[in-house]
């Protein structure tokens, strides 16, 4: 059974979806949970729960840690109604691919377990956008669990 199990967390359905697995495995196993959300650069912009590529609006660095606190905040509240705890951990892509990012996390938590979302983009989609899952998987140096999104 996992013992520590880090969930990436980035607001989106399929974020959560990858949460409501990770509560069912640390439930059953009474794991530590780490909810990890990655804030990543400005070049990105926030759009009715997802993340999407195109001109952001002009924000400061503030605003990305703020939305990473809400992100977090909301997780741990579904974690608490799960009658568990969870670590809570935010940080900077810094310039970095947001999979090795959480991959290091991961292993600096000494996890053995990552849960991350899979949008399950195709084609032009994934090229532009690019795979954290497949990032996640490339890097990590434990199990990774992909939950697909609906």
């Amino acid at each position: 059974m996992y013992k520590r199990i880090v969930v990436a967390v980035d607001g989106s359905s399929t974020s959560d979806l990858a949460l409501g697995e990770a509560l069912k495995l640390a439930g059953e196993g009474r794991s530590q949970l780490l909810l990890l959300h990655v804030s990543e650069d400005s070049s990105l912009a926030w759009s009715g729960g997802d993340w999407m590529v195109g001109s952001p609006p002009v924000v400061s660095p503030e605003f990305f840690e703020e939305l990473g606190q809400q992100i977090l905040a909301h997780a741990l509240d579904r974690v608490r109604n799960a009658g568990l705890n969870a670590e809570l951990r935010r940080v900077d892509d810094a310039g970095q691919r947001v999979g090795n990012v959480i991959a290091k996390e991961a292993q600096d938590w000494e996890a053995d377990l990552i849960v991350v979302g899979s949008h399950g983009r195709k084609g032009l989609d994934r090229f532009l956008l690019g795979s954290v899952a497949e990032g996640v998987m490339r890097a990590a140096t434990v199990p990774v669990l992909l939950v697909r999104g609906a």
